[in-house]
């Protein structure tokens, strides 16, 4: 690779054209079918409870399971368990997004800004549009802070303004830290390789500050799963104040 940024580029693996419309197999469509598959795995564990899957790995689901119940509840409240298995869906779909990233060879799907913001604004839209119909108009007392009249015309816009850039910042956190982090790695690898060909020992010492930014990576793949999963409740918990404000 010429660039770091380079490992984040959308290629072809095989080109699909039916009816002139684009099918084509891309590095982005792969780690999609993985999460998906993933995610039908968990309706079988749920659902048939195979004796086959091994009590670490059910483990390990519950936990993330009763993790989630945990978040919404201290976030949103019981309002927000009613939303439950679209929370559940989101954290799950940026969690292993971010490890599949970490695997060799692998893509960082919430890497790309436009796929994550896509999906910042269709979270946002939704939530705004249940406040409406929950609440009518009364929900948009939500953009009406309790201060004085005459500074009212000054402080609305400004709510407004905070409440659309939503969109924005919930998507370009994720984005960034996932490139920020990946690009760091690759930078490091590509020195230690050109190290190596001059001095194969001090090769080997810079590979343990490697390895401390890999585990770095693997706790931010948590990190912003869950961030992302918070940032959600606590709107969803604005839409059900929305009417007492």
């Amino acid at each position: 690779m010429k660039s770091p940024l380079e490992q984040f580029d959308i290629i072809n693996i095989k080109n699909i054209y039916i009816f002139n419309n684009d099918f084509s197999i891309n590095n982005i469509s792969i780690p999609i079918i993985c999460i998906l598959l993933i995610c039908i795995l968990y309706i079988f564990i749920y659902r048939f409870k195979y004796n086959f899957i091994g009590s670490y790995i059910t483990a390990f689901l519950e936990h993330i399971y009763i993790f989630i119940n945990n978040l919404i509840k201290q976030q949103a409240g019981n309002y927000g368990l009613f939303w439950f298995p679209l929370i559940f869906c989101i954290f799950n779909f940026i969690l292993f997004s971010n490890l599949i990233s970490l695997l060799p060879f692998g893509i960082a799907l919430t890497s790309h800004f436009i796929l994550i913001f896509w999906l910042s604004c269709t979270i946002c839209t939704s939530i705004f549009l249940i406040g409406l119909l929950r609440f009518n108009l009364k929900f948009l007392y939500i953009f009406i802070p309790k201060c004085p009249f005459i500074i009212l015309p000054i402080l609305i816009p400004i709510e407004m303004f905070s409440y659309l850039i939503r969109l924005l910042s919930l998507a370009l956190r994720l984005a960034a830290n996932l490139v920020a982090g990946h690009t760091l790695v690759h930078v490091l690898m590509n020195f230690i390789l050109n190290i190596l060909k001059i001095d194969y020992i001090l090769s080997l010492l810079i590979i343990i500050p490697l390895m401390i930014i890999l585990v770095l990576e693997l706790g931010i793949a948590f990190l912003q799963a869950y961030i992302f999963t918070v940032l959600i409740c606590i709107y969803l918990a604005d839409t059900e104040k929305g009417a007492s404000h």
